[in-house]
């Protein structure tokens, strides 16, 4: 089982430099997770969701505040934070196996445990038997857990998932939601989960983190009281998932929408991604 980290976020501010003008993106975020648990972050679009992830897995950086894993400031990426992202980002020529263990590469074991950590994490995300199989051979929720399994095979502290089944239809989603929360109670690490699904962050998490938009903040923090497994279909889970809901309906439509200077900012993001990934 890997070492669960700490995360605490202090005083955080980010902004943009986009044609000269400053576009605040983060305002003053204050959160900390504690070793093991499970945090969900949802908020309209533009946000700054996806930002505050990239910040956290170290592919931005230029941001006021502090961002801390067990108390030692965040800088660059590194081995200690695993990012799974909605596209699967899987190398078509590569195996599941070879795809997983692209995950050990800069790591210090040896050939034969680097091994022995593919083969563990395949059986995690319950793949034994597509070892030797392509990615084109897969299904889309099939490449999601091969993106799992290359995110923890190397132990991180905290695990970051960014929209991971977004791109998925519901029944699959639904399985890998599932899947997910068996996945972190075995393996007992951090999570954070960025989703606009509502009702994914309440089954997921142990505490439901609503950001508002423009500049990104914290509008309030819901904790989700409820036992393993969550039933979707009761009472309780229907009313925290209404108390998170209602952080949204002060909105209007219009501070909902994207903002106009998001798309290249996206664009960024998506090559810096890319980037991290390769």
């Amino acid at each position: 089982m890997a070492h669960a980290g700490t995360l605490a976020i202090t005083g955080l501010y980010k902004n943009y430099e986009v044609k000269g003008d400053t576009l605040p993106v983060l305002q003053d975020i204050n959160l900390s997770i504690a070793p093991g648990e499970f945090v969900s972050i949802v908020g309209s679009s533009g946000c700054g969701k996806s930002t505050l992830l990239r910040l956290i897995i170290g592919l931005e950086e230029g941001y006021d505040g502090e961002i801390a894993l067990d108390g030692q400031r965040v800088k660059g990426t590194s081995l200690q934070r695993g990012i799974v992202f909605q596209e699967h980002r899987l190398f078509p020529w590569l195996t599941v196996e070879e795809n997983i263990g692209l995950g050990l590469l800069n790591s210090n074991q040896t050939e034969g445990q680097r091994r022995i950590a593919v083969r563990e994490h395949i059986a995690l995300v319950g793949l034994l038997g597509f070892e030797k199989a392509y990615p084109y051979q897969l299904s889309g929720g099939m490449s999601q857990r091969v993106a799992i399994a290359r995110a923890l095979v190397n132990r991180p502290e905290i695990l970051l998932l960014d929209e991971p089944f977004g791109a998925l239809d519901a029944m699959t989603r639904a399985h890998l939601q599932q899947e997910l929360k068996r996945i972190w109670q075995s393996e007992g690490i951090t999570m954070i989960l960025v989703t606009h699904d509502v009702e994914e962050a309440v089954y997921l998490g142990d505490r439901v983190v609503v950001m508002e938009p423009r500049p990104g903040r914290i509008r309030r923090t819901i904790p989700v009281d409820l036992p393993h497994p969550r039933d979707r279909a009761s009472y309780a889970f229907a009313q925290v998932k209404d108390r998170v809901l209602a952080e949204f309906a002060e909105h209007s439509p219009a501070d909902l929408a994207e903002p106009p200077l998001r798309e290249p900012l996206l664009a960024k993001a998506a090559i810096d991604a890319w980037q991290f990934a390769v």
